[in-house]
């Protein structure tokens, strides 16, 4: 067994401000959901990305959900969703008993294609019937090419929820990453760039759907002085404790997202000139937080495959994950429809299947990371 120690993916990386909030909570014994905490801590993450309102929940999932709601997708409605991302961007449109029609990626981003959007869009209108929504992903912490999917989605009148889970601090063309559809999501889960443990938020300039946001998110409660409830709703708040946790993690993104981007460069510097390894691009005129440090290897070019790497660097202590495994590939959406890059080019299967995600804490140290690579040029040669 190896007794080095472990190199996780991504940990959370607290500053020490965020005790100060945590105490507050417990000072005023509201540990409960709600509270002055999480007041604050919507207010600040509206007016960190330049929005009108943010609600708050339990998850970034809960938040894709919530936007779901109040787009009124429901049964027999059909969601475009980006294939290449975890299954949390997908899963809700199930749960609102809706269907998904998934697009690939292209490679300057590795996000949603808008040349495949075109032709789900161009498929839609021969079948007549339109997507409710359209949900895009901003993989790695890089953006996807807003502009054009905008104006696709406009086009056709359909609304887009932004999925920024992993994009928070990120821009494309000097906006916000999340704050481009009629909703942006992001994740405040463990491994993410800041944490509260586990939560997320919806974040929208439509004020009047975000309060619908949080009276769904507190089990539909209608104003009465007993317990009164006309529709279904949803336990989705955050606590007040978490969100003091994620106003003093708030207050240092910046300097995490200027770490994560140096983690970045040590490995891009580090392997940029060897034949068949390519780092995941970041599209002019936009600035990804890096989250993860992404690549893909070529195994035809280099000799080794990314899963040879990953279990390399396990039996060496160190967590190494492939890209995200496209939604149209997982058992769960056997079946369901797909639109590819090209015809003949699926970009998310290639990138599934040469894709690597290397260690990217903003809290990893130099010595940790040049071990990393250290191992990874020792494999290669």
């Amino acid at each position: 067994m190896n007794d080095q120690k472990r190199i996780f993916l991504s940990t959370p990386h607290m500053s020490g401000k965020e005790q100060k909030y945590v105490q507050e909570a417990f000072d005023l014994n509201w540990i409960a959901p709600l509270g002055s905490n999480v007041d604050a801590f919507e207010l600040e993450l509206a007016k960190y990305n330049s929005m009108r309102d943010a609600a708050v929940v339990n998850s970034g999932t809960a938040a894709i959900h919530l936007a779901l709601r109040l787009l009124n997708v429901g049964q027999k409605d059909i969601v475009f969703c980006s294939s290449l991302t975890f299954v949390a961007s997908a899963n809700p449109i199930l749960y609102q008993g809706a269907t998904p029609v998934f697009i690939d990626s292209e490679p300057e981003t590795w996000n949603m294609s808008p040349q495949a959007l075109k032709k789900a869009f161009e498929d839609a209108k021969k079948e007549g019937k339109f997507p409710k929504a359209v949900i895009v992903v901003n993989l790695y912490g890089q953006s996807a090419k807003m502009d054009e999917i905008l104006a696709l989605c406009n086009s056709y009148g359909v609304p887009v929820i932004e999925d920024a889970a992993e994009s928070l601090g990120s821009t494309y063309k000097g906006q916000m990453s999340g704050t481009f559809g009629k909703f942006g999501v992001f994740s405040f889960n463990g491994n993410k760039i800041i944490t509260t443990s586990g939560g997320g938020a919806l974040v929208s300039n439509d004020e009047s759907s975000l309060k619908d946001a949080r009276y769904l998110a507190t089990q539909a409660r209608d104003q009465a002085v007993h317990y009164q409830h006309s529709e279904i709703g949803f336990n989705y708040r955050m606590s007040n404790v978490i969100a003091g946790i994620g106003r003093g993690q708030l207050e240092v993104l910046d300097e995490r997202v200027a770490q994560r981007r140096t983690v970045f460069e040590r490995y891009y510097n580090s392997f940029k000139n060897i034949a068949g390894i390519k780092f995941q691009p970041e599209l002019e005129e936009s600035k990804s937080n890096r989250w993860l440090t992404a690549l893909t290897i070529d195994p035809q070019i280099t000799g080794v495959s990314c899963h040879e790497i990953i279990e390399m660097l396990n039996k060496e202590n160190i967590e190494a994950r492939p890209v995200w495994k496209p939604m149209h590939l997982q058992p769960l959406f056997e079946g369901v429809k797909y639109f590819p890059h090209d015809k003949n080019n699926s970009v998310s299967d290639c990138l599934f299947e040469y894709g690597l995600c290397l260690p990217s804490g903003s809290n990893m140290c130099v010595e940790d990371q040049e071990r990393i690579i250290a191992h990874i040029m020792d494999f290669l040669k």
